[in-house]
């Protein structure tokens, strides 16, 4: 009953009901900021379960320690990573935004579609790229020297003649 009132007040994850202002929970006909703050424990410690047995499957594959240091990559995505033979931060640098989110070939007039890794995440092409990155500095196959400007700096070649 509760979770049918949550969903009817535009609760659609565990996820929104753990990180929103409990005030927004307690505002809610019929809960008090004693039922909020219990409803927001309840979805948390949720939360840190499937993390926990994540990270249980993520050491059971094999997966580095390491790869929890790029920023973006979680516990499930690690999982994923791990299933798909993705195990050290050289593995990870080694891929291609395509190998994380998918790409579409098309021929003889079909467009057939091929999963990434991380096809049940929301994960953008610009947010993989920025991943891999990461996981190429990490490995110290780039630096920042090696980057190229970003547009928009303060540094521009103008300023630097």
């Amino acid at each position: 009953m509760v979770a049918q009132l949550l969903a009817s007040e535009g609760f659609s994850s565990v996820e929104e009901l753990a990180y929103i202002d409990a005030n927004e929970i307690a505002s809610i006909d019929g809960f008090d900021e004693e039922t909020a703050g219990e409803i927001q424990n309840r979805a948390t410690e949720y939360l840190a379960a499937i993390d926990r047995a994540h990270d249980e499957e993520r050491k059971e594959l094999g997966v580095e320690d390491e790869l929890y240091e790029i920023a973006g990559l979680t516990a499930a995505m690690l999982v994923a990573l791990g299933k798909d033979d993705v195990k050290t931060v050289e593995d990870f640098a080694g891929c291609a935004a395509d190998d994380l989110i998918g790409w579409s070939e098309r021929k003889d007039g079909e467009t057939k579609r091929f999963e990434g890794t991380f096809k049940d995440f929301p994960i953008s092409r610009e947010e993989a790229e920025d991943m891999i990155l990461q996981a190429r500095m990490k490995a110290g196959w780039i630096n920042e020297e090696d980057l190229p400007p970003v547009e928009g700096d303060e540094f521009t070649e103008e300023a630097s003649a």
